[in-house]
């Protein structure tokens, strides 16, 4: 893409941004914390205000308290669909559109939709109707974003299914943290304001562990952080000594090594806000003729992934993988490369070759800093 149609390409996204809905976020660490609850406050003193709010989806989960801070507002009639001979409810996305309210309440970002609806995804839902602009409140647990699923999968023991990709939050123009100390969180499971009491000793011995709850409060915490940061760098005028960075994440065909390269990167280019690329080198060796069908599988999804998350894939095909890197690294400007530790597939094959000394003097007189991730 030339200079002017960046030009052009900027001014448009301008355009587009300034059209679509605002978008506010309410993240917790749980599930029982209070997303729900608050958006609906937030909806009553809206409405008390004189602005037209409706509720786009909302799950209760049958709490008393959530269920009182319904009454009086507006709701949106939800889609109903027969599946699996079943009668399911979803968010009617064309009927809000519709409606054109100033301010929708959508809960469950996360959530998938029914095979068959227009979207996969309820957070696609979201970005359409923002894109009508109308501003949109949801809600999502800290588990659900999709750069943090190995980091969640280590605390709890839980790989979580439904995600979100990390853009998602990174479109929002706020995001809430919904606070509870470990011990207030479990005090509301124990008196029944979370689950049914025939699920509250299963929850207290899995997810709702002390030490659990601890380790994802500080994520939470940390995640919306990194938004604040974020949304003070896009409104304050950098001063011009200021590093603008850019990442490259070096994957190889292991998939769960090529995972967690690709979500930690992810992180580091969320807290940076920057531009990243994930590259794949493909070896003689892993040519499509002789790797194996389920790597390649696995290649695809990761690319998927990488995309998903916000980066920019690059592949080559070559058998001089230190020399690739340097040039992929020199021709995009490359100030943070990350590669795997020294025992994963990759870093093996640079070790094999006398160009990992070449590549270290490059980035050792360029501005390009070496991350190794565990």
């Amino acid at each position: 893409m030339t200079e002017k149609e960046q030009n052009v390409q900027h001014f448009l996204d301008l355009i587009k941004k300034s059209r679509r809905g605002k978008f506010k976020i309410y993240i917790g660490m749980s599930a029982g914390v209070g997303k729900t609850f608050r958006m609906l406050q937030e909806a009553q003193s809206l409405l008390k205000n004189g602005i037209d709010v409706k509720i786009g989806f909302i799950e209760t989960h049958n709490r008393k308290e959530t269920v009182a801070q319904l009454e009086g507002l507006p709701l949106v009639p939800r889609r109903k669909l027969f599946y699996k001979g079943k009668e399911l409810e979803e968010l009617d996305v064309q009927a809000v559109i519709n409606l054109r309210p100033e301010v929708v309440i959508i809960d469950e970002l996360a959530h998938t939709n029914i095979e068959g609806s227009k979207n996969e995804k309820r957070w696609q839902d979201v970005v359409e109707i923002m894109e009508a602009g109308i501003n949109v409140i949801s809600a999502v647990n800290i588990q659900h974003i999709e750069s943090l699923n190995e980091e969640i999968k280590r605390i709890t023991g839980i790989e979580v299914k439904e995600r979100i990709p990390d853009k998602v939050l990174q479109m929002a123009d706020e995001v809430v943290n919904i606070d509870l100390t470990a011990d207030e969180l479990i005090l509301r499971l124990k008196d029944g304001k979370i689950y049914a009491a025939d699920k509250i000793q299963t929850a207290l011995t899995n997810f709702f562990k002390s030490e659990h709850i601890l380790q994802l409060r500080e994520l939470a915490l940390k995640e919306v952080a990194s938004q604040v940061e974020r949304k003070v760098e896009n409104e304050i005028p950098r001063t011009s000594g200021l590093r603008h960075e850019k990442l490259l994440a070096c994957i190889s065909s292991n998939d769960k090594t090529a995972k967690n390269i690709i979500r930690k990167t992810a992180r580091l280019a969320s807290y940076y806000n920057s531009k990243w690329f994930v590259l794949y080198v493909q070896t003689p060796k892993e040519s499509s003729d002789r790797i194996a069908l389920d790597k390649q599988r696995h290649l695809i999804n990761n690319f998927k992934l990488a995309t998903e998350l916000g980066a920019e894939v690059i592949r080559k095909e070559t058998k001089h993988v230190s020399d690739c890197i340097v040039e992929v690294t020199e021709q995009h400007q490359i100030t943070i490369l990350c590669i795997g530790k020294p025992h994963l597939n990759l870093f093996k094959v640079i070790l094999s070759t006398t160009l990992f000394n070449k590549l270290l003097k490059k980035l050792s007189s360029s501005q390009t800093d070496l991350v190794i991730l565990s």
